[in-house]
C-alpha cells in the first residue's frame, strides 16, 4: 500500500510540473507576448484561461480516477484475487500510454472547449477586439502546447511507474514475462518516430502560429500567404524527421531483433553466438552476451559431469552393498545404451536411458540387508520383498523437490521387471505398454545378471545366456530389442576373462 501511496503522489507532482511548464509557461507566453491587449481585455483573458482550467481539472480528474481503479482495487482490496492482480499489471504497463489519452482528450478538450467558448461570446459581446481568426489559431496553439505536454508527462509517467511494475511482477512471478509481451504498446518505433517529429516540427509550428497571429495583428500585406508558405516548410520538415526517425529506428532495430533471437535461442537450449559488426555501443552488448553464453556452456559442462558423476557414484555405493553385484548398474547403463542407440534413440534420450539404468536398482536400498545379501535360495516371501524394489525406486526418484530430468527416468527405473507376456512386475504390464526404458534395461539387467556370479550359483555360460534370451523373445523380452540385443553380440569381440567378467567393445 506504502508503494502505491508514493506512485500517487509523484504522479500529481508530475502533473503540475507538466502543466506548469506547458500550459502556464509556454502558453501563457505564446497568448500575452503575441497579441497587444488592452490592462481589460488581459483581465478577460485570465478569466478564460482560469475557467477553462477548472474545467480541466475536473474533467481530468474523473477520467485520471478511472483509469487508476484497477491498481486502486487491488492495493486497497484486503482480499485480492489473481485476476485482480493481472488488471493491475496490464493497466500499469499502459499508464504511460493513458497518460498520453488523457492530456490528448479530457485535458485539451476541457482547456479548448471552454476557452474557445467564452472567447466567442467575449468577442461578440464586444468585450475582447480580436478577428475571430484569432481563435481557430489559438486552438491549434492549445493542441501543440497540449502535445508537448502529453510527450513531458509520458516520459515522466514512465519513469514513476517503475516501482510498480516491479512490485506487481514479483507478485506475479514468471507469467508477467508473457504478458509484457502482450501488451508492449508503446515500442521504440513508436517513441523514435513521435518524439523525432514533435521534437523538429513543434518549435516551428508554434512560431509559424504565433508569427500569423502578430502578422494579422499588424496588418502586414503578407500576412494571407504566410499561413500557406509556413505549412509547405512544415511539411517537409514533418517528412524529414520521419524519414531520419526510420531509418535511426532501422539502425538499431536490427541489433536489438537479433538480441531477441538470441535469448529465445537460449530458452530452446540453443546457445547460438551472436556476429559482432558494430562499431557502437551494440558492440559491448553483444560481446556481453556471447561471454555470457561461453559462461553458461561452462557452467552446464561442469553441471552434467557433476552429475554423471553423481549418478555413477549412487549406482556404486547400490553395488558396494553386495560384492557380488559389484559393477552390476554401470554394466547394465552400458548395455542399454548400445540397445538404445541401435534402436535409433536421440542423444538426450540417450542420456536419459543411462541415468536410468544407472539408478534402476535404487529400490534396493529399501529391501533388508537380510534379505538382499542372502547367500542361499529365497523364500517366496522374501522374494516378494525383492519384488518391491522397483516400487521403491519409483517413489524415491518421484519426489515433487526433484527435478524433471529425474521425472523421465521413472519409467526405466519402475518397469524393468516387466516382461513382454505381461507376467512380470510391479504393473504386470505387457507388449508395448511396457515404456520402451523397461523394455530395454530388462535386456540389459538380465543378461548381466545371468552372466554375474550370485552366492547361491557361478555365472553361467556365456552361450547360455544367449540361448536364454533367444527362447525368451516375445514372452519375456521385447523381441525387436531382442534382434538388436543379439546382433550387436555377434558383431562384438567378447572374452571371457578369469574374472567370469566380460570386457566388450560395442561398435
Amino acid at each position: 500500500m506504502k508503494i502505491y501511496g508514493q506512485f500517487k503522489r509523484k504522479m500529481i507532482f508530475n502533473y503540475f510540473i507538466g502543466s506548469f511548464s506547458a500550459v502556464i509557461g509556454v502558453g501563457s507566453i505564446f497568448i500575452f507576448q503575441t497579441l497587444d491587449l488592452t490592462p481589460h481585455e488581459v483581465e478577460l483573458i485570465w478569466t478564460i484561461l482560469v475557467s477553462s482550467i477548472i474545467v480541466m481539472f475536473i474533467c481530468e480528474i474523473l477520467v485520471y480516477r478511472l483509469h487508476l481503479r484497477p491498481l486502486t482495487l487491488y492495493y486497497q482490496q484486503n482480499e485480492r484475487s489473481r485476476m485482480m492482480l493481472k488488471e493491475a499489471y496490464e493497466t500499469i504497463l499502459h499508464f504511460p500510454y493513458l497518460t498520453v489519452k488523457r492530456i490528448l482528450l479530457p485535458h485539451f478538450l476541457g482547456l479548448a472547449i471552454p476557452s474557445v467558448s467564452m472567447s466567442l461570446f467575449f468577442i461578440k459581446m464586444k468585450w475582447l477586439s480580436i478577428p475571430y481568426s484569432f481563435i481557430a489559431l489559438a486552438a491549434l496553439g492549445a493542441f501543440i502546447i497540449a502535445c508537448l505536454h502529453a510527450m513531458i508527462e509520458y516520459f515522466l509517467t514512465e519513469k514513476t511507474t517503475k516501482p510498480i511494475i516491479l512490485d506487481l511482477q514479483h507478485k506475479l512471478g514468471p507469467q508477467f514475462m508473457s504478458i509484457n509481451r502482450e501488451k508492449n504498446i508503446f515500442s521504440i518505433k513508436r517513441k523514435l518516430l513521435a518524439g523525432a517529429v514533435f521534437i523538429s516540427v513543434f518549435p516551428i509550428l508554434l512560431f509559424s502560429v504565433a508569427t500569423q497571429v502578430r502578422f494579422i495583428e499588424t496588418s502586414l500585406e503578407f500576412a494571407k500567404g504566410f499561413l500557406s508558405w509556413a505549412a509547405l516548410i512544415i511539411t517537409v520538415i514533418t517528412i524529414f524527421s520521419i524519414t531520419a526517425a526510420i531509418l535511426l529506428y532501422k539502425s538499431i532495430q536490427k541489433p536489438l531483433a537479433e538480441l531477441q533471437d538470441g535469448f529465445q535461442n537460449v530458452q530452446k537450449g540453443f546457445f547460438l553466438d551472436l556476429d559482432n559488426p558494430h562499431t557502437d555501443e551494440f558492440s559491448d552488448i553483444v560481446n556481453g552476451f556471447n561471454h555470457m553464453l561461453h559462461s553458461i556452456k561452462i557452467r552446464d559442462k561442469r553441471n552434467e559431469e557433476l552429475l554423471d558423476s553423481f549418478y555413477t557414484v549412487i549406482a556404486e555405493a547400490l553395488d558396494a552393498r553386495d560384492p557380488y553385484t559389484a559393477g552390476h548398474s554401470i554394466r547394465v547403463a552400458e548395455y542399454s545404451c548400445k540397445i538404445g542407440k541401435a534402436a535409433g534413440l536421440s542423444e538426450l534420450e540417450l542420456q536419459l536411458l543411462r541415468k536410468s539404468a544407472l539408478l534402476h536398482d535404487i529400490g534396493k536400498i529399501g529391501v533388508r540387508d537380510a534379505v538382499l545379501l542372502k547367500e542361499n535360495r529365497l523364500t517366496d516371501e522374501e522374494f516378494n520383498q525383492i519384488k518391491q524394489h522397483p516400487t521403491i525406486g519409483a517413489r524415491i526418484v518421484d519426489q515433487p523437490e526433484l527435478s524433471l530430468e529425474m521425472k523421465h527416468l521413472l519409467p526405466g527405473i519402475k518397469h524393468h521387471h516387466e516382461r513382454y507376456d505381461g507376467k512380470g512386475y510391479p504393473s504386470g504390464l505387457s507388449g508395448q505398454d511396457i515404456p520402451l526404458f523397461g523394455r530395454i534395461i530388462a535386456i540389459a539387467d538380465a543378461f548381466d545378471a545371468m552372466t554375474s556370479d550370485r552366492p547361491y550359483r557361478k555365472g553361467m555360460p556365456f552361450e547360455k545366456a544367449i540361448s536364454i534370451l533367444s527362447e525368451g523373445s516375445g514372452t519375456q523380452w521385447d523381441p525387436a530389442l531382442i534382434e538388436i540385443f543379439l546382433s550387436l553380440i555377434k558383431e562384438t569381440d567378447i572374452q571371457y576373462t578369469s574374472t567370469l567378467k566380460y570386457s566388450y567393445s560395442f561398435s
